[in-house]
């Protein structure tokens, strides 16, 4: 299968607790090498995504980041009870040494990370998270097929020209050593020393098999083969092709 590296996808989804978008980058790379720019809310979702895309894809360098916007109206607050059992103790402890002192209950509230911030079903949005990831990495794969798909055109169109010449070189070499071994012979006359005949043949031929590249133009035409061969390959032909 001929699959470009390059290529761009996104997707969105807007719900009623927010909205979510993915978009992915992908550029030639040798080996398969993923990026993630995920919300921290999110993070704990990697893991699962690094094995869908290495089920979908082989080859790469790919910038993956996935943006969430909670709804403003479906934000709710909620006390953090361990943090603000912690700090209550902690309050105690110094209230013991200091009984004048007093605990002033909106202080605690304003302590960070004591009030927080939840969604009202994080699982759904997970959920979302990776379906709509799925659908994004089956756009890229569309994309990266789509030009590939092109690419592999303009490979065989300079696959059919490289032919048209091997068989034009193929066909006009035998009369260009022929004309090469005339001209060596008349040069060799014009000399006008006495040469031994059967020895000036001898040397005819060891040059005449110097310049002979026949075996050239049929390792060329084996190598033009093996590239169409792999163009109609239903595997990934990058590597095989040394790209």
């Amino acid at each position: 299968m001929t699959a470009s590296m390059t290529a761009f996808a996104r997707r969105e989804t807007h719900q009623d607790w927010g909205s979510l978008s993915w978009e992915i980058r992908s550029v030639n790379q040798r080996y398969l090498e993923p990026a993630f720019r995920l919300p921290e809310t999110l993070r704990d979702l990697e893991p699962v995504l690094r094995n869908q895309l290495r089920q979908a894809l082989s080859r790469g360098k790919l910038d993956i980041t996935l943006r969430f916007y909670p709804a403003e109206d479906n934000a709710q607050l909620e006390v953090n009870t361990a943090l603000l059992e912690q700090l209550i103790t902690a309050a105690d402890q110094i209230y013991n040494r200091t009984p004048a002192a007093s605990l002033d209950p909106l202080r605690l509230l304003q302590w960070p990370g004591v009030m927080q911030s939840k969604q009202a079903d994080e699982e759904a949005v997970k959920e979302t998270a990776l379906a709509l990831f799925q659908q994004t990495l089956a756009d890229l794969k569309a994309h990266r097929e789509r030009e590939g798909t092109e690419l592999a055109k303009l490979i065989e169109e300079r696959l059919a020209q490289i032919s048209q010449h091997l068989v034009s070189a193929q066909n006009y070499l035998p009369e260009a050593l022929e004309a090469w071994r005339t001209n060596l012979l008349e040069r060799a006359q014009k000399l006008q020393v006495e040469l031994d005949p059967a020895r000036l043949e001898q040397e005819v031929v060891m040059l005449a098999q110097k310049q002979d590249v026949m075996e050239e133009l049929d390792r060329l035409t084996t190598h033009t083969k093996e590239v169409r061969r792999a163009l109609t390959s239903k595997q990934p032909i990058g590597r095989r092709l040394d790209f």
